[in-house]
């Protein structure tokens, strides 16, 4: 029996936040307890909170927006802020420090995560994106479709031997739109399926269409499409 709580998650990137807070909070610790002057907690999570604050260069990487921190902006504030107020930014300095190096952790944190979420989660397989398919149904979303009905059972069966395929753009929009009057265009993928759900903790949103002849699918995500054939229709009385 799977759960299905309608949403979905990055279980990985979850779990090496959780990792990289956790040191965070170690070497807060640490540093708390070398002070003299013990300082009130919920500053030292405030001036933590600051001090990550800073000048990032962004860089997408694997289909994930990296932060490279390279100006420590908060700390330069917390400085100005406190250096003249009875050596306030001696006591918090250490913290503020924690803050801005946190950034790096953050980034670390992703990298390791990236291989470890490709390794569970296949980007190049359908079953990352179709895992629960107990109420698919599909729907139409062209004039030019017919009234269909999903066949789950070929559809559960077909998930692990569909076979990657290109899917030519330019030529799909020129058949489509160029070639044909408007009155009677078709569309490629008049169908869309609904009612599926991804891998657990993969946090992939995916937009699913179904061909015509009921042997191709669409995968739309944010970030990309990839498309898939399988031998046997996904749609009822279709061969």
């Amino acid at each position: 029996m799977e759960i299905n709580f309608g949403f979905t998650f990055n279980a990985i990137a979850i779990l090496t936040g959780i990792f990289a807070w956790g040191v965070i909070a170690f070497f807060t610790y640490r540093i708390y307890k070398k002070q003299i002057e013990k300082p009130k907690i919920w500053k030292i999570i405030i001036v933590i909170f600051v001090g990550i604050f800073s000048f990032s260069i962004n860089w997408n990487m694997f289909d994930t927006m990296l932060k490279f921190p390279i100006l420590p902006l908060g700390v330069w504030i917390l400085y100005f802020v406190l250096k003249g107020k009875d050596e306030r930014w001696q006591t918090y300095r250490s913290f503020a420090w924690l803050g801005f190096w946190a950034n790096f952790l953050f980034l670390a944190s992703t990298l390791f995560a990236i291989p470890i979420h490709q390794a569970v989660y296949p980007k190049d397989e359908p079953t990352t994106y179709i895992s629960n398919i107990e109420n698919a149904s599909i729907i139409n979303i062209h004039p030019s479709a017919k009234e269909q009905s999903l066949n789950k059972e070929s559809l559960l069966k077909q998930l692990q031997t569909m076979k990657q395929e290109t899917i030519y753009s330019d030529q799909w929009y020129e058949d489509t739109y160029m070639n044909a009057e408007s009155n009677k265009r078709s569309e490629r993928f008049p169908y869309q399926l609904i009612g599926t759900s991804s891998k657990w903790g993969s946090g992939l949103h995916t937009i699913i269409f179904i061909e015509d002849d009921g042997k191709g699918i669409l995968l739309s995500t944010p970030k990309k499409q990839l498309y898939f054939r399988s031998e046997d229709s996904l749609i009822e009385g279709m061969e």
